[in-house]
């Protein structure tokens, strides 16, 4: 234990003697991400859920809207906003990849960092993992990102025998969930937390810049958390969302076998969909706590001024909405995340920014936070100056795909193509009447103009988020496949 607590120290030693020196003005980034967080907060309207470390992160910081994922899966979203690109541009469409399989010579964005001085550190799930199987290792990562990291493994993965499943066995892609005996540190986020926390500390001390990447494991299935967190949410208070009848024939065929295709989750009795959505609150609010601490030792240590916060998740969720579970669909639930940018650089403070933005737009608004020189060949945008003028609109629209689908949502619509030049079907609507994405207004006549203008503007996007990044190299795999 003794070698384990001194291990990090000599790194940043190490670290402070072979890099240049930063200059003092230059802001730390701590970068907080939670796994498959949809945006029940209370920070964004939630009337259930207990979020209070996460709002009071907003309330000094500025809270986005209208963010988006690129694709609503860990893997590829992951892969994007680490790099900068698209999932088009990066060739990553699917969980377990490692992303120089396909990019070998893209600069990642604590690569960055890493290569301004800055020490590079992450702690749990940045790229992606196979929940629950590749707790406690190193998952999917990319080892030229992290000057050090630290794979937490708590008492979730080693209860997993005692975890409810609608399949028995299988966890990571199934709704799944645990009361947990215990205290939090003992969780695997527990412990993450606790080494984010004495990393902190000693960062205050050595007043090393860093690069902090915490990824937590919670919300993700299993639906893991203490039992004090499940009984602050009484299954008898929980609203399981309802589908019209008929509504599967007013969207088209591929939204439908996107909501239908996890067949064990179809239909299920109230009393588990209830039980599933209590587990699933309960494991934020639990995340939440674990941000807490981090949190409140950013303060403690007197960082919290020179550090740049951004708080996500790598994709949105459904919880019983159109009838589904989880992610992988084209709709808000699963495209939208949260975001919050607090620190340096950030004057609106407790604002509400209303600009589209995507995920990532994260590379290169750290970059010019920091004062750094980022790739040119970066496909996001600064969101910098919302930070400043919340009412900034850097971005027309935010671009979302998955599987031959690809959708944009600006500030009023979401409007979505199936199908080369969508020919398997499309979907538009309106947000100030529809909220929820429950009637398609595809085909009406009165909307023909807003669907030639928007269908327009979603194969400009689409061109462009396919263009090959300058320098990048690019694998395919069937290529590979051919040289060897």
């Amino acid at each position: 234990m003794r070698v384990r607590r001194l291990l990090p120290m000599l790194l940043i030693a190490l670290a402070c003697f072979c890099t240049t020196v930063i200059a003092d003005d230059r802001p730390n980034v701590l970068f907080l991400i939670c796994d498959d967080l949809n945006c029940d907060l209370a920070c964004y309207g939630h009337s259930q859920v207990q979020s209070p470390n996460i709002d009071r992160l907003a309330a000094r910081g500025v809270r986005f809207e209208h963010a988006y994922c690129q694709y609503p899966l860990c893997g590829p979203s992951r892969a994007s906003f680490m790099t900068g690109l698209y999932p088009d541009q990066t060739l990553v469409h699917r969980n377990a990849i490692y992303i120089r399989e396909h990019v070998p010579n893209v600069k990642t964005m604590s690569q960055m960092f890493r290569d301004n001085g800055y020490f590079a550190t992450r702690i749990g799930k940045i790229y992606h993992y196979n929940v629950p199987k590749h707790i406690g290792t190193s998952g999917h990562d990319d080892p030229f990102s992290w000057d050090y990291t630290i794979n937490p493994h708590g008492r979730d993965k080693d209860d997993e025998d005692l975890i409810f499943s609608l399949r028995p066995g299988s966890f990571g892609g199934t709704l799944s969930w645990l009361a947990a005996d215990g205290t939090d540190e003992e969780q695997t986020d527990g412990i993450a937390a606790t080494d984010a926390v004495r990393l902190l500390k000693e960062y205050g001390d050595t007043q090393q810049s860093f690069f902090m990447a915490v990824g937590l494991f919670r919300p993700h299935t299993p639906y893991v958390a203490p039992k004090k967190y499940f009984d602050l949410y009484p299954l008898d208070e929980i609203v399981v969302p309802q589908v019209p009848e008929g509504y599967y024939e007013t969207i088209p065929t591929p939204a439908v076998n996107s909501l239908r295709r996890k067949k064990e989750q179809i239909d299920l009795p109230d009393d588990l969909a209830r039980k599933a959505i209590q587990a699933y609150y309960a494991s934020i609010t639990f995340a939440d706590a674990q941000l807490g601490r981090i949190l409140d030792t950013l303060d403690e240590s007197g960082l919290a001024e020179s550090t740049v916060v951004v708080f996500t998740s790598d994709h949105g969720y459904h919880m019983g909405e159109h009838g589904y579970w989880q992610k992988t669909t084209l709709f808000e639930n699963a495209a939208r995340v949260p975001l919050i940018i607090a620190g340096p650089g950030t004057t609106a403070r407790g604002q509400v920014a209303q600009t589209p933005a995507e995920m990532l737009d994260f590379y290169p608004t750290l970059a010019e936070l920091c004062g750094l020189n980022p790739p040119k060949y970066l496909s996001g945008v600064s969101l910098a100056p919302v930070l400043k003028d919340p009412s900034a609109m850097p971005r027309e629209a935010a671009l979302t795909q998955y599987a031959n689908g690809y959708s944009i949502r600006t500030p009023r619509y979401r409007y979505t193509e199936w199908g080369e030049n969508g020919q398997l079907g499309r979907e538009l609507y309106d947000h100030e009447s529809d909220s929820q994405e429950m009637t398609n207004l595809s085909g009406q006549a009165q909307h023909a103009e807003t669907m030639a203008t928007l269908s327009r503007l979603l194969r400009e996007r689409v061109q462009a988020a396919q263009k090959k990044p300058a320098g990048v190299t690019q694998i395919h795999f069937e290529n590979r496949r051919r040289v060897r």
